[in-house]
């Protein structure tokens, strides 16, 4: 119903069109007819009427009905391509283009009016101006949104905008004390984001991001055994979380084309809705609280819970392989810590008391040097 419509709409518009032009080229029809034969007619209808309307309106209404269905072919191709656009883009994104269009109208209209007196194309320059300038306005309010966002976020709260400013100052300490966090590929394959989640240290929702959620699908489906494992076990830990645990896990949608890598995105993202970034890749905890973001390092967590050890006690260990300087045994704690035994080759396969030397925190962890227990 709708298509024939617009095509009837389409047909009327085109003869008008046609009634238009052929009201263009009447003063030039009268140099070659005569114009007391254009003058001839019939109660006032007179032989330019009836022509414009034979070769103006029913060739041009004829010409807009061949032609309706090819332009709403296109129209609704172009309708679906927009859509299609719009669904992808975020709310915020939407609305900072409508503003930086209405800006930029705004502005061309005022420009173009000043060109109206050239003669000529003079009534042409608002027409380009305004898709010039409506162009602009799009393109720099979205990628301008967050500059933009930040002066309005400065400015002083007026006391007419809220009704309860200590309901106001209540909701902003909630927000910064539960602040999103946003997951990232490597934490959620490394799997101990569950049990800390389970633990109830972690609160706030929890974001993962779609083009994280296709990484791990790329390294599930991997030809390598190892990759695909690792990214069946990271699905079934997100699995788990969202189905065990009572967590607030929400999928962010939102992509960034223009940006290839996958931790430049989350570090986008994370800038854009000012969230936290839990991971346990180093560079990426350097590069994102280069740029402002804050990170919550799984790493330097489990270092932290990690019992505290000084030089001089003892404890009783299981050496298991030699290590790399001669004499040296390699040891491990139930946390997985390292321990190097100095004088253990000796001993390994046996459980033996040592005496703690030195412990050396490094990013990767914490290793702990010892020797064995001199029994008097």
């Amino acid at each position: 119903m709708i298509d024939k419509t617009l095509k009837i709409i389409i047909t009327i518009l085109a003869a008008v069109g046609g009634l238009m032009i052929t009201e263009r080229i009447m003063p030039l029809l009268a140099t070659v007819i005569s114009e007391e034969f254009l003058r001839i007619g019939v109660f006032g209808v007179t032989m330019t009427t009836i022509l414009s309307f034979v070769f103006g309106g029913f060739a041009g209404g004829i010409v807009g009905f061949l032609v309706a269905p090819f332009l709403l072919k296109y129209l609704w191709n172009f309708t679906y391509w927009l859509e299609l656009r719009l669904n992808k883009m975020p709310g915020y994104d939407v609305l900072a283009g409508v503003l930086g269009l209405a800006t930029g109208l705004i502005i061309s209209n005022l420009l173009g009016s000043a060109f109206l007196p050239i003669p000529i194309v003079g009534k042409y320059i608002p027409l380009v101006l305004s898709v010039i300038l409506g162009y602009l306005g799009v393109n720099v309010a979205i990628r301008k949104r967050e500059e933009i966002l930040n002066m309005f976020s400065n400015l002083p709260t007026l006391p007419w905008l809220n009704r309860d400013g200590k309901e106001r100052v209540r909701e902003t300490k909630d927000v910064s004390v539960c602040q999103a966090k946003i997951l990232d590929t490597s934490v959620i394959i490394d799997g101990r984001i569950a049990d800390i989640c389970k633990s109830g240290f972690i609160e706030g929702a929890l974001i993962i991001p779609t083009f994280v959620l296709e990484e791990l699908q790329h390294i599930a489906d991997s030809s390598d055994l190892l990759k695909r494992n690792r990214g069946r076990r990271g699905l079934d830990i997100l699995n788990r979380m969202q189905k065990e645990f009572a967590l607030n896990v929400q999928i962010e949608n939102q992509d960034f084309e223009d940006i290839a890598e996958v931790d430049s995105k989350l570090i986008k993202l994370g800038q854009l809705l000012q969230a936290k970034v839990i991971t346990n890749d180093y560079n990426l905890n350097k590069v994102a609280e280069l740029q402002g973001v804050s990170v919550l390092n799984i790493n330097e967590l489990s270092n932290a819970v990690k019992p505290v050890v000084l030089p001089g006690e003892e404890m009783v260990v299981h050496v298991v392989k030699d290590g790399k300087e001669f004499g040296q045994g390699v040891a491990y704690l139930d946390d997985g810590t390292m321990i190097v035994v100095d004088g253990g080759k000796r001993h390994i396969g046996e459980t033996v008391g040592v005496l703690v030397t030195s412990v050396l925190q490094t990013a990767a962890g914490r290793m702990i040097f010892a020797k064995p227990k001199i029994v008097i």
